[in-house]
C-alpha cells in the first residue's frame, strides 16, 4: 500500500491528467453502445405496489457505494409491471443512484430470487456485448474524479439529484479491455485488504463499547473496586451499601421553559446557557457546550440549574444523561437532579447508564417516546458509602479514559482507510495503479 499512501500525500487537485497510451475519453452512452441499456428505472407509485407481489422493486437504499446493500422490501405484481412497461433487471446490471448519499454511487446488481425492477431515481446500465467490464465501470463511476463531476452536475434545492441527461455528460478515461481487467484485479485486491483492515477496526470499536458497558456494570454492582466489607445478605448488596430513591438523595425536578411563542426572539441570545436534549446526547458525560442561550427575559420564565446537576432526558432521546459543567437552563423535556452532600453525582450518572434500557420500557410505544417524572421518582439506586462512591468514580474514569484513547485511534484509522480507498480509486483511473 506504499504507492497508495504516496498518492494521498502528493495529490494536489482533481484535474484530469493526460491519459496513458491506448486510453480514450468516453461518455456513458458511448461506453454502453447502441445495443446496450442506459435508462432510468421505472415510475412505480405506492398505489402500484403489492406486498405479496412476485416482482421485487429495488430501491435507492439497496444501492451501496461499490456494493449491493439488499435492504428494501417492496414488491409489485408481474401484471402491474407489464402494464407499467417496467424494465426487468439482469444479473450483473450496473445500478447508479441519482440521489445522495453519496450522489452518483454505483453497484452491481447480483440478482435476486425474484424477478426485479428498480425505481426511477436509479439508472440502469448494461453495456453492449463485448463492451466495457461492468466491475471496472462501477469502480470508475465511484472514483473521486467522476464523483466530483457528478456533484457539479446535480440540481435541486431540497432534494439533490443528477439527471440521466447529466450523467450522460460525464467523461470517463477508458483503457483497453485487457487493462480494465487487470485494473479490476489489482484494485479489488487492494480494496479487499483495506476492507479487512476496516472490519478489524470495527470489531475493536464494538469490543471497546462492550468493555465500557462491563466497566459500568461492575462499578454499580460493587465489583470494580475492593469493597470495605463483604456481602451483607440484604438484597445481595456489599456491606455498607443501601437501596435509595433519587428523591432521598437530592432535589429532583423538571426543567422549565415555555413553548416558544411567535415573535419571542427577545427570550434568546443572552448570557444564560440553554441546554437541550441534543446537547446532552453529544456531551459524553459532561455538558460544556450548548446550542442556545437565554436573555434576562428568557431566564425569568425558566430556571438556572447549578453546575454539577445531573440532566436526564425524558422526551425525544429518552434516558440520555450528562452532568452540567456550567450553570444552565433547560426545558421540561429534561429532568434535573441536584445531589445532596453525601452523594457523588458521577456515580449516579454511571448508574443511569446501566439502567437505560430498563427505563425505556416505561415509554409508550408511540412515535415520540417519553417517560414522566413519576418513573424517575421510583428509581432505586444501589448506593455505597460516599468514600467508596468516590473510589469507584475515580476507577471508572481511569478506565473510560483509556477506552476513549482506543476509540480515538480506531476512528483515526477508519478515516485514514477512507482516504486510502479514495487514493486507490484515483490512481486506478489516472492509469497509475498498474
Amino acid at each position: 500500500m506504499k504507492e497508495v499512501q504516496s498518492s494521498v500525500a502528493s495529490h494536489q487537485s482533481d484535474r484530469l491528467r493526460p491519459l496513458p497510451e491506448g486510453w480514450v475519453w468516453k461518455t456513458l452512452p458511448e461506453i454502453v453502445g447502441e445495443k446496450g441499456v442506459f435508462i432510468d428505472g421505472d415510475w412505480v407509485e405506492s398505489k402500484d405496489q403489492d406486498p405479496h407481489g412476485d416482482i421485487r422493486l429495488i430501491q435507492l437504499a439497496d444501492i451501496g457505494d461499490g456494493y449491493y446493500r439488499n435492504r428494501s422490501d417492496r414488491y409489485l405484481t408481474h401484471e402491474k409491471a407489464i402494464k407499467l412497461g417496467c424494465k426487468f433487471l439482469q444479473d450483473g446490471d450496473l445500478l447508479i443512484a441519482r440521489m445522495p448519499d453519496p450522489l452518483g454511487r454505483a453497484c452491481i446488481f447480483p440478482g435476486d430470487i425474484k424477478t426485479s425492477v428498480t425505481v426511477v431515481d436509479v439508472c440502469i446500465i448494461r453495456t453492449d456485448n463485448g463492451g466495457e467490464n461492468h466491475r471496472w465501470l462501477m469502480h470508475a463511476i465511484n472514483s473521486p474524479n467522476i464523483r466530483t463531476q457528478a456533484e457539479s452536475l446535480q440540481s435541486g434545492s431540497t432534494r439533490k439529484r443528477i439527471s440521466r441527461m447529466n450523467l450522460a455528460r460525464i467523461r470517463l478515461p477508458v483503457p483497453p479491455l485487457p487493462d480494465q481487467q487487470r485494473i479490476v484485479a489489482r484494485l479489488e485486491e487492494l480494496l479487499s485488504d483495506l476492507e479487512a483492515g476496516v472490519a478489524a477496526l470495527q470489531r475493536v470499536r464494538a469490543g471497546v463499547k462492550r468493555y465500557k458497558a462491563s466497566v459500568l456494570k461492575a462499578a454499580v454492582e460493587g465489583k470494580l473496586v475492593e469493597s470495605r466489607g463483604t456481602e451483607s445478605g440484604e438484597s445481595g448488596l456489599p456491606e455498607g451499601w443501601r437501596w435509595a430513591k433519587l428523591t432521598e438523595l437530592g432535589l429532583l425536578g423538571r426543567g422549565k421553559s415555555k413553548h416558544r411563542p411567535r415573535n419571542a426572539d427577545f427570550l434568546y441570545g443572552g448570557p444564560y446557557p440553554f441546554v437541550q436534549t441534543g446537547d446532552i446526547r453529544h456531551a459524553d458525560g459532561v455538558i460544556t457546550k450548548h446550542s442556545q442561550t437565554y436573555s434576562e427575559a428568557g431566564l425569568t420564565q425558566s430556571k438556572l440549574w447549578p453546575k454539577g446537576t445531573l440532566c436526564i432526558t425524558i422526551a425525544a432521546n429518552i434516558t440520555e444523561t450528562a452532568i452540567l459543567g456550567i450553570e444552565a437552563c433547560f426545558p421540561d423535556s429534561i429532568v434535573g437532579f441536584v445531589p445532596n452532600e453525601n452523594v457523588e453525582v458521577k456515580f449516579v450518572e454511571f448508574y443511569f447508564r446501566t439502567i437505560k434500557e430498563s427505563l425505556e420500557r416505561f415509554a409508550p410505544a408511540t412515535a415520540q417516546k417519553n417517560i414522566n417524572l413519576d418513573v424517575l421518582q421510583k428509581v432505586l439506586i444501589a448506593l455505597p458509602p460516599l468514600e467508596e462512591q468516590r473510589r469507584i468514580v475515580a476507577e471508572v474514569e481511569r478506565r473510560l479514559e483509556s477506552a476513549r484513547g482506543v476509540e480515538a485511534a480506531v476512528e483515526a484509522g477508519l478515516k485514514r482507510a477512507a482516504r486510502l480507498r479514495q487514493a486507490v480509486l484515483r490512481m486506478a483511473f489516472e492509469g497509475r495503479l498498474l
